[in-house]
């Protein structure tokens, strides 16, 4: 998704060819009344009753996926990088024609898409006022012109919402860094999501009860935040419009929200608001980024991430689930026909996109799925059941023997001085039950044992990634003791530096001989 930042020099390449007339400079460009007119036709008011005739249920189980259209075959953009190396980590399986500009490629990759099972795309918009001249409205050009071939056909395309590229906040040829708290910063974000759908007719819309789907990328691109900036939103496409949109926040974002998710969901599936799968993940081919790979199993990742999210009650789940993504080469993690992996990830598309809408249940895969704890003894060799203990940056390790029994004592330069856990994602992964960590700790030194874990308290520090339950504390007498920490709101997605929970004792070492989590009643 960051591939076409990785580089300075391609993103001012990129956007020198762009002729750009909003006014950054002063808070009166920012006003209604300096507002631009908008570069398509639909920007109009349509009654709310003429979109429901074609709209999702606010209940129905959906699938979407974002579709990236960077690519031109043809001109090699997004093919090759500045020094004519492949820019790809996966290819297309027929490059022939591959052009963002081409409606018969949109045609095909529609196509391609529906068989897939897929109801809704969120085209990957990289548009900010005034850039009406980028492949971003080009392309939007030829994908709406691709489902119009695809309606006379007799072939409806899927639906299309806003996958609104929020880097443009900051990255655009003006310069200019959008302060969301400034009335300047709320027009800025508005108008961007409006141009996209005055460039999209009305009939081809994806919509929740008549509301059109409106998807933000991360917030993290903007010099400021302020809630009020999404109320500022909805309240503009409504007078624009006639309707408001349904708005699916990122997590990182301030204020109210239709539903929100979190980005990142081939390296991990999340559920929130929405249930977000993908097929595993390598930016290899990407200048500039530092190795990152998780392997697609030959499609096993992605089966589990499907089957986990499948494997929730349909009463409690979300009824829009998105696959990340269909078409993002770069880092690979496309669904899409490639030539790695065939067809094989449209077909699986197919097999769980039909699960979703039919509300089945399946069985948590793996295999501490139904178990209720799992444990790991410390020591020279750790002994594991469904918990792992792992070493990382700032949490080093050191085998130990104490008082009569091995263990596992914090070790390394880093002020941190954690020992980090993992539970397998069978066992637990964001299920509505509270867990018991049982430690068995050396008494050492006074002080305190502090636990911090990946939470769904939005409140606690990185949303919730960090958060610290109450401390232990030490005796300094010196021998085993076994301490329980009961955990009302686990998260367990591996937010907590890509592991579940941490131990510490800050300002000292700590030494366990063995770990143990379990399910246990909430109250």
């Amino acid at each position: 998704m960051d591939w076409i930042r990785s580089s300075r020099s391609a993103l001012r390449a990129a956007l020198a060819v762009c002729s750009v007339t909003w006014c950054s400079a002063s808070p009166a460009a920012g006003a209604p009344a300096d507002r631009q007119a908008p570069p398509g036709p639909h920007a109009r008011r349509v009654d709310k009753s003429v979109l429901e005739k074609r709209a999702f249920r606010k209940d129905q189980p959906i699938v979407g996926t974002y579709y990236f259209y960077w690519y031109d075959s043809g001109t090699k953009e997004h093919f090759l990088n500045g020094d004519g190396s492949d820019a790809l980590t996966d290819h297309p399986l027929d490059p022939e024609g591959y052009s963002y500009r081409s409606p018969e490629w949109h045609r095909r990759e529609l196509l391609d898409i529906k068989a897939a099972g897929i109801d809704f795309i969120l085209p990957v918009y990289w548009g900010y006022p005034g850039d009406y001249k980028s492949w971003s409205f080009t392309g939007i050009a030829a994908l709406v012109e691709a489902c119009r071939k695809l309606e006379s056909e007799g072939k409806g395309p899927p639906r299309i919402g806003l996958f609104y590229d929020t880097s443009t906040l900051q990255w655009n040829s003006r310069g200019y860094h959008a302060d969301l708290a400034t009335p300047e910063g709320k027009e800025w974000l508005y108008t961007s999501a409006r141009d996209f759908f005055s460039l999209v007719p009305h009939e081809f819309w994806a919509t929740i009860e008549g509301r059109p789907l409106l998807w933000l990328y991360s917030a993290g691109f903007a010099k400021r935040q302020d809630p009020a900036a999404l109320d500022h939103m909805r309240r503009e496409f409504r007078e624009d419009f006639g309707v408001e949109p349904f708005i699916v926040k990122e997590i990182s974002w301030q204020g109210t929200a239709d539903a929100t998710y979190a980005w990142g969901a081939a390296l991990r599936p999340t559920l929130l608001g929405v249930a977000a799968v993908g097929p595993g993940y390598d930016h290899s081919a990407v200048p500039g980024r530092a190795p990152l790979v998780k392997d697609r199993e030959g499609g096993a990742f992605y089966s589990r991430s499907w089957e986990w999210a499948l494997s929730r009650d349909p009463a409690k789940r979300p009824s829009i689930a998105v696959v990340e993504t269909w078409n993002e080469l770069h880092e690979g993690t496309e669904i899409a026909p490639s030539r790695e992996h065939g067809r094989k990830y449209v077909e699986l598309t197919a097999k769980y996109a039909a699960l979703w809408r039919s509300r089945a249940r399946l069985d948590r895969p793996g295999a501490f799925g139904k178990a209720r704890e799992v444990s790991v003894s410390l020591g020279e060799k750790n002994a594991s059941s469904g918990l792992l203990q792992k070493d990382i940056e700032d949490g080093k390790t050191e085998p130990v023997r104490a008082a009569g029994k091995d263990g596992r004592k914090t070790a390394g330069a880093s002020p941190g001085r954690y020992i980090y856990f993992d539970a397998d994602d069978s066992f637990f992964f964001d299920d509505a039950e509270a867990l018991e960590v049982e430690f068995e700790y050396l008494d050492g030194a006074e002080g305190q044992i502090v636990l911090e874990y990946d939470s769904t308290d939005p409140g606690a520090l990185l949303h919730g990634a960090f958060k610290a339950a109450a401390p232990v504390p030490l005796g300094g007498s010196g021998s085993w003791k076994v301490a329980r920490i009961k955990l009302r709101d686990p998260a367990f997605t591996g937010r907590a530096n890509g592991l579940d929970f941490r131990l510490s004792v800050p300002g000292g070492d700590l030494v366990l001989s063995r770990v143990t989590v379990r399910k246990v009643d909430r109250n």
